[in-house]
């Protein structure tokens, strides 16, 4: 009952409670961005989410798009803006993302939405990550995030799949919020993280 009609609830309740409480970030984050990034405040991805249904997930956008003399886009450390890296450390480049809650395409804690792709590589067990909808926040971010590799990773996407309950959200959510406070095991150099094909490969 909980994972079928409750959690969605509670979804749409904490998001827009969520998204009125940090209007006034989320409105000076729109104007510093406007600044720093020459007009673009937003960044849209494909990413694959419940059933593998692609939907466009929404982050603020903390980089430029330079690129090099041969029209690559230059790392990311090189991109990153003054205030990017500040929205980083924080994860406030995650508040948008309340919006794709509201909109039905991701959950406020689950498996984080990855790369479109990763999806040929992953497990028969693995791909049971998307049977429910992804979320901000998640078990693997909450014990870990980028820390972690990407069997460990995705081995604990599988065991919240497994195993939701309110309880599991309840803990995930307040411990998300306690990481945040003290900015543990958050990644401001999106690189950080090894591509998963190339792990599977290597595997």
């Amino acid at each position: 009952m909980y994972q079928h009609f409750f959690k969605r609830v509670l979804d749409l309740v904490i998001a827009l409670v969520m998204l009125l409480l940090l209007s006034p970030i989320f409105i000076l984050l729109i104007i510093l961005l406007y600044i720093f990034n020459q007009g673009e405040v937003f960044f849209f991805q494909k990413r694959p989410g419940k059933n593998e249904r692609i939907f466009s997930i929404i982050k603020f956008k903390t980089m430029t798009d330079e690129k090099d003399a041969q029209g690559n886009l230059l790392p990311d450390a090189d991109r990153l803006t003054t205030v990017g890296k500040i929205v980083r450390k924080t994860s406030m480049d995650e508040i948008p993302q309340l919006i794709n809650i509201l909109k039905g395409d991701m959950s406020l804690i689950g498996p984080r939405p990855l790369l479109t792709q990763y999806l040929s590589v992953y497990t028969e067990k693995e791909k049971l990550r998307h049977s429910v909808l992804p979320g901000i926040t998640g078990l693997s971010q909450v014990s870990g995030r980028n820390n972690l590799g990407w069997d460990e990773r995705l081995s604990m996407d599988v065991e919240y799949v497994e195993n939701i309950s309110f309880l599991l959200d309840a803990k995930i959510f307040l411990k998300t919020i306690k990481n945040v406070l003290i900015s543990k095991d958050i990644a401001v150099d999106a690189t950080i993280m090894p591509n998963l094909n190339d792990h599977r490969r290597e595997a």
